[in-house]
C-alpha cells in the first residue's frame, strides 16, 4: 500500500518497480489482450494519440455503465495516458537495472466530490498494480477479498474522513461508493420510518450531541434534526445523501454550532468522525460494536489540537 494522494490537484499517484524490461512491461499496460488479465475494465482502443476507448465491465462489478476516454499521450515505450470519463491516467516507465519503476497517477474528475473517492481509487488501484505484477511474472493474482480495510486503511491516510469547523458549522464528506442510495437510507434510518417531531433514528445519533426531535425526513435523502446543549436547542444536525452515476454516492453531514458554543467543536467533530467510520461500515455490511471510545478519544486530541 504505497499511494500518495495530492489533493491540491486530486491526483493519486503510485510508484512501483517491476524485476521485468521497459518492453515487457509496456505490452502489459497498452495491450488490451494484456490489459485483461489485471484493468479493472476491458479495453477497446487502438493505439494512436487522440483514439477513442471504451471501457467495459464483467457482469460482477458494482456498477454497469459503459465507460469513454481518448488517448492523450503515447510515446513507447515510455508513457501511455488517457481519459477514463472525467479522469486521466498516466503511465510512465523508466528503466532501472534489469527492471523498470512504474509511474502511474489518476487525475480524479468532480472537484472535491471526486476527491472523495481517492480512498477506494488507491484500494483498486492497489490490487490491480499486485495484478499487473502477477501478470508479469506469469502467475494468478490473489483475489481481492480484503477491499474494506484497504479503503479504510487510504480514505484514513489521506485525511478524507477528516471534518471541519467553520463559520458556525461542522461539515462531513464521505464516499459511500457505489451503494444503492435507498440501502444507504435504510441503514442509517434502521429501516424506520422518520418523522418531523419523532426520536431521530439510532445510527443518526451518538452520545456526546444530544438529540432533539426530527425537524425534516424526506427519504431517502435527508434526515434533520435538533440538538441540545443541556437541554436547550442550539443547532440542528443535518444527514444528506447524494447519488452521481459518475462519481459514486455519498453522505454530507453538517451541525450547525453557535459561537458561543465553539468549544465543543473538537468534541463534536471527534463523534461525527467516528460515527461515520462506523456507518460507512454498516452500509457494507459490516456491524461494529460497541463504540469504540479510544479511537473517539484519540480523534478528539487531534482536533483539539487543530484549534
Amino acid at each position: 500500500m504505497d499511494a500518495k494522494f495530492e489533493p491540491a490537484g486530486n491526483v493519486v499517484r503510485f510508484q512501483r518497480r517491476f524485476r521485468h524490461p521497459v518492453t515487457k512491461v509496456w505490452r502489459a499496460i497498452t495491450e488490451p489482450g494484456e490489459l485483461k488479465h489485471w484493468f479493472p475494465a476491458l479495453v477497446e482502443t487502438e493505439l494512436r494519440i487522440g483514439a477513442p476507448i471504451r471501457f467495459a465491465f464483467p457482469e460482477e462489478a458494482p456498477v454497469d455503465v459503459v465507460g469513454h476516454g481518448e488517448i492523450l499521450e503515447l510515446d513507447p515505450p515510455k508513457v501511455y495516458s488517457f481519459t477514463w470519463n472525467q479522469d486521466v491516467l498516466r503511465f510512465e516507465l523508466v528503466p532501472d537495472g534489469e527492471g523498470c519503476v512504474l509511474h502511474f497517477s489518476q487525475t480524479l474528475g468532480g472537484g472535491g466530490v471526486g476527491a472523495l473517492s481517492a480512498g477506494r481509487n488507491a484500494a483498486g488501484w492497489d490490487h490491480c498494480l499486485g495484478a499487473l505484477e502477477a501478470r508479469l511474472e506469469d502467475r494468478e493474482a490473489e483475489p481481492f477479498t480484503e477491499w474494506m480495510p484497504a479503503m479504510e486503511h487510504y480514505i484514513d491516510v489521506f485525511g478524507l474522513g477528516a471534518g471541519r469547523y467553520a463559520d458556525g458549522e461542522i461539515r462531513f464528506a464521505r464516499d459511500l461508493v457505489w451503494k444503492p442510495l435507498d440501502d444507504i437510507w435504510c441503514t442509517l434510518v434502521e429501516g424506520s420510518e422518520p418523522k418531523p417531531g419523532d426520536e431521530p433514528p439510532l445510527r443518526a445519533t451518538n452520545g456526546y450531541v444530544e438529540a432533539g426531535k426530527v425537524t425534516k425526513a424526506e427519504a431517502p435523502r435527508l434526515l434533520e434534526y435538533e440538538w441540545l446543549h443541556e437541554g436547550k436547542a442550539a443547532g440542528v444536525v443535518r444527514f444528506e445523501l447524494f447519488a452521481d452515476p459518475a462519481l459514486g454516492n455519498r453522505v454530507e453531514l453538517t451541525q450547525t454550532v453557535p459561537e458561543r458554543l465553539a468549544e465543543f467543536a473538537p468534541t463534536a467533530l471527534a463523534a461525527w468522525h467516528t460515527q461515520l467510520e462506523l456507518f460507512f461500515a454498516a452500509v457494507h455490511g459490516d456491524i461494529r460494536c460497541p463504540w469504540p471510545a479510544d479511537r473517539m478519544e484519540a480523534l478528539r486530541k487531534q482536533y483539539s489540537a487543530r484549534g
